[in-house]
């Protein structure tokens, strides 16, 4: 069995989280300033010790957080721009300009302008000092990310396999002279990514000092159309023209019956060994430094992973593939012995995966939506879970616990009623109370659920490409009493710290 330092207490002691990414928040010029802040109050108050979110990257127009424009950077649709009015970065009416998306890169614009104007004439002022620590930490993914989305805005509509062919292939002499012309544009760019980093420190430097910590989720693939595979095409299963040979998704399970093609480009696994998988150890290093507690969605796809030949649009034409594995944890672990990672072993799990997840003493997780299939001996079922384990009402991938109860046959409800000991009238309050009574170290519950809100408010459904990533907190909606509601549930079961 593998040894490794545990880099983290959140599974030494009982605690309760929320899972509730941040596009869920109310936000007229974003969320990562008072709105933000607001919620971590709400959690303080509820006694909730960790929040959970979904990966934070750039998206595409479909808005799924796991499809994202780089594996690096964060969301820029995130920044508070009204923040930016206490720094002298814009004023009153420029901010009510940018509530659209549109004047959102106009006052990032003005912006720019002023803090750069303001080195210039000061260059040893702190912000721009800060400026500059961040450009050196981060070139590595920053310098790359700002040419690729400054190239996808000078040809919108278009995605990188689609753009001029000496600029789809990295020709240096290309390159070289569009970083020129779209200089102040790639300044720009940056300048976004440090204000996101800068007031997604200060977020946590908040939760941190109300004994909260934050959960983030890393998609063990990236998308086609991203920084990454644009600048690292070596490292994934292309052809000379830089289109997919084969491409990554599951076959059938519980979220859907006929697989799922996800489309994501495979890693090269061999070609990533060779360089001591310094590519994966700098996408793990960038979310070390945001987030408290790391998930890898997908771990199954370390150990084997679904390929379907990229000519092939049907999950069942595909076939499972060896992971690295075993020698890509070691690597991991070595560069970062005290990493805080949790595994997403949910779907189609052989020993072979749980295997490799209790060799590196990772915790994994239970759902209480996929424990009354009538089996006893379900995992998911609180009587067969583990304290390192985590337990979760339902995911982002699931339909809300009302909404799922509603759902069901007769039968399989009556079953789970007689399981939790409820009558059902008060769904999905006795499920919560599994969750937070069950011996995991770790219970999260979705927003959705605390609120008692149905499939309304369901936050992605898998397989689907609409209506998903949409749903808002209103905080009108949320009882007065529920925050006192939580932290007594979490008092009563061990979960207060």
């Amino acid at each position: 069995m593998t040894e490794r330092a545990v880099g983290t207490d959140l599974f030494s002691t009982r605690r309760a989280g929320v899972l509730l990414h941040p596009t869920c928040l109310p936000g007229t010029w974003g969320v990562l300033g008072q709105s933000a802040r607001n919620f971590v109050d709400f959690l303080a108050s509820a006694g909730i010790r960790v929040w959970q979110t979904l990966p934070i990257g750039p998206t595409h127009s479909d808005l799924s957080p796991y499809q994202s424009l780089s594996a690096h950077a964060g969301n820029p649709d995130f920044i508070d721009l009204s923040e930016l009015i206490l720094s002298g970065l814009l004023d009153q009416h420029e901010l009510d300009d940018g509530v659209l998306k549109p004047g959102r890169q106009s006052c990032f614009e003005l912006a720019a302008q002023r803090f750069f104007a303001l080195a210039e004439a000061e260059p040893d002022n702190q912000g721009y000092r800060h400026y500059l620590e961040y450009r050196a930490e981060n070139d590595y993914w920053l310098d790359e990310f700002s040419l690729f989305i400054t190239i996808r805005e000078f040809h919108p509509g278009l995605n990188w396999l689609q753009w001029p062919t000496e600029l789809r292939d990295r020709h240096s002499e290309a390159l070289a002279a569009f970083a020129e012309k779209a200089d102040s544009s790639r300044q720009r760019v940056r300048f976004e990514q440090f204000l996101f980093y800068q007031q997604w420190q200060a977020l946590r430097h908040y939760a941190h000092e109300r004994d909260i910590r934050l959960f983030g989720d890393i998609p063990i693939f990236v998308a086609h159309d991203s920084a990454d595979v644009w600048a690292n095409r070596h490292l994934f299963k292309l052809d000379s023209q830089g289109q997919s040979t084969a491409v990554a998704g599951v076959p059938p399970d519980y979220f859907s019956p006929d697989g799922q093609h996800w489309g994501n480009p495979l890693y090269d696994w061999e070609a990533m060994a060779g360089e001591g998988y310094e590519w994966w150890l700098q996408r793990l290093d960038s979310q070390r430094h945001l987030f408290d507690l790391i998930r890898i969605d997908h771990f199954r796809g370390l150990e084997a992973y679904w390929e379907i030949p990229a000519e092939s649009g049907l999950s069942r034409d595909g076939y499972w593939v060896a992971g690295p594995g075993r020698e890509f944890l070691e690597a991991c672990f070595r560069a970062f012995p005290e990493l805080p990672l949790v595994a997403e072993n949910l779907g189609v799990i052989s020993d072979e995966v749980e295997e490799l997840r209790r060799s590196f003493h990772l915790p994994g997780m239970t759902v209480l939506q996929f424990g009354f299939d009538g089996n006893p001996r379900n995992p998911h079922l609180t009587h067969n879970h583990e304290p390192i384990n985590l337990v979760y009402t339902g995911t982002h991938d699931n339909d809300t616990t009302l909404g799922w109860y509603e759902s069901l046959d007769d039968r399989t409800r009556h079953y789970v009623n007689h399981y939790l000991g409820s009558s059902g009238e008060n769904m999905p309050w006795p499920m919560i109370q599994a969750a937070f009574r069950s011996v995991s170290s770790l219970a999260i519950v979705p927003m959705q659920d605390l609120l008692g809100l149905g499939t309304e408010a369901r936050f992605n459904t898998p397989g689907t490409i609409e209506n998903n990533w949409l749903w808002k907190l209103d905080w009108q909606v949320v009882p007065s009493g529920l925050a006192g509601s939580i932290r007594e549930l979490a008092g009563l079961y061990g979960r207060l710290t």
